[in-house]
């Protein structure tokens, strides 16, 4: 039965805003949609919202089927917000533009930007506290958010003109390589924590 309450969706919904930053994630999202020419919003909103909601109803048990920890799943994520960063800060393209972005807007798009493991091990400690249905709801809230935004960036483009998106991509660059560092280093030591245990 669905257990409505206003106070858990919006705590759900704020967390998940927080934790997604579809804002500071602007800059590598223009940057993406210069190289492959067009990113498919429907597509990593739908993709992303399958991971979120793959994570709620199961997000362990689907990574003890594919032999694969939290943290190792925190760490493969990290390594591809790393190499995203260099790409922002060094202007070295990594990542190979794909004609019809098909590719793009799943990795690195739905995964690790919108969906990363931050995220989605969010996604899974909240229901420790709060009804899997407003849960469900915050995400939706979420996912209509990032498609909107998505759906602007050629807007967003032209009000802040290339010498803001130079400015910011470089600038949020360096906040995303400090954010997957992080990320890496604390996940890292709680893996060999946990083989220095057994």
């Amino acid at each position: 039965m669905f257990e409505f309450d206003s106070r858990q969706i919006i705590t759900v919904t704020i967390t998940l805003f927080a934790m997604i930053d579809i804002l500071g994630s602007l800059p590598v999202l223009l940057s993406l949609r210069e190289k492959m020419g067009h990113i498919d919003a429907a597509k990593a909103t739908l993709a992303s919202g399958f991971l979120m909601i793959l994570f709620l109803l199961g997000g362990e048990p689907f990574l003890r089927l594919l032999s694969v920890d939290v943290h190792s799943f925190a760490v493969a994520g990290s390594i591809v917000i790393f190499v995203i960063s260099m790409e922002m800060i060094l202007g070295i393209e990594f990542f190979k533009g794909d004609s019809d972005a098909k590719t793009g807007s799943l990795i690195p798009i739905a995964f690790p930007l919108i969906a990363g493991s931050g995220t989605l091990t969010t996604i899974m400690s909240l229901k420790a506290t709060i009804n899997p249905n407003n849960i469900f709801v915050g995400i939706v809230i979420n996912l209509a958010i990032i498609f909107a935004v998505l759906r602007s960036l050629s807007f967003i483009e032209r009000i802040l003109g290339k010498a803001g998106l130079m400015v910011l991509r470089k600038f949020f660059g360096v906040i995303l390589l400090a954010i997957a560092v992080g990320i890496f280093k604390s996940n890292v030591s709680l893996i060999n924590a946990g083989i220095g245990s057994h």
